[in-house]
């Protein structure tokens, strides 16, 4: 296939939704799903920060993404659960890439398990890694937004918030504070020209997704291959999702060609909720 360059000549193929000289944030991206979205923005021609906790493989994904890409991509280390973090977070985009138009926030899921299984020292760790960090993340980013005058803000959640997941209370429960969050945004800072959304990746061919699988299979003493051979049942496409299926709509968000859609919840599941809405 022909190299074809995206704006601003961009290494890969783009889908040009002009997103060339945007600066981007995107959490928890050295892998998986958090890594493809900082790619295809990467891709789309926005400059880009990263984040994770584990330094090497960081350095490695900005390495590879800059060099695939031939743009701008910044690493910081940061752990999500500490407010502190964040707010340096912050501060290095901002210095390093002059303002923020996009922020993207990703973080890793809670453990499974039923809801006896946890007592509130669980229940604390998961609002603080998957609410709390989107609450601080989102407040800090809005006041950058408002400087430029306008942004986006792409919230990762989970189809959990759609129709809830066998042993999953926490990532339940919890993550649909963050489309409360995010239905509150829209609302109020859309009149600024900053837009919020929600995209709920399905189930999603990464790490995650086989540790979740393999604690369902220990939790049911049933083979790891009867509960794959399950969840590939329950998407009608017959697959899991690739990272970049949920990068796309991501970035799709993220761009001017959405710049009517905001308050959404849209999940990119291969049809796998079952529900209306």
């Amino acid at each position: 296939m022909p190299d074809r360059r995206g704006p601003a000549g961009r290494k890969g193929v783009s889908m040009e939704l002009g997103l060339g000289n945007k600066r981007a944030l995107v959490t928890a991206s050295s892998k998986g799903i958090g890594r493809a979205c900082a790619l295809e923005l990467a891709r789309e021609g926005a400059d880009v920060v990263i984040c994770a906790r584990g330094v090497e493989t960081l350095e490695r994904a900005r390495d590879e993404i800059a060099g695939e890409t031939g743009g701008k991509v910044v690493a910081v280390q940061c752990d999500l659960t500490f407010g502190s973090q964040i707010e340096e977070l912050l501060e290095r985009t901002d210095t390093e890439l002059g303002g923020l138009d996009v922020l993207v926030t990703n973080a890793g899921g809670p453990p499974s398990g039923h809801f006896m299984d946890f007592d509130d020292e669980a229940w604390m760790k998961a609002v603080s890694l998957n609410l709390m960090s989107v609450v601080r993340l989102n407040r800090l980013a809005v006041a950058l937004m408002r400087r430029a005058g306008s942004g986006s803000i792409v919230n990762l959640t989970s189809i959990s918030v759609k129709e809830p997941i066998r042993g999953l209370v926490l990532s339940n429960s919890i993550r649909a504070g963050v489309v409360g969050l995010s239905k509150t945004l829209a609302n109020e800072l859309g009149p600024e020209g900053i837009r919020v959304n929600v995209v709920c990746p399905g189930y999603t061919a990464t790490g995650r997704m086989t540790d979740l699988m393999t604690a369902r299979a220990e939790r049911e003493n049933r083979s790891y291959e009867e509960i794959a051979a399950g969840f590939y049942e329950s998407v009608p496409l017959g697959r899991f999702a690739e990272p970049v299926d949920i990068a796309r709509m991501v970035a799709f968000l993220s761009s001017e060609a959405a710049g009517y859609v905001n308050g959404v919840t849209v999940q990119v599941d291969g049809g796998a909720v079952r529900g209306l809405l």
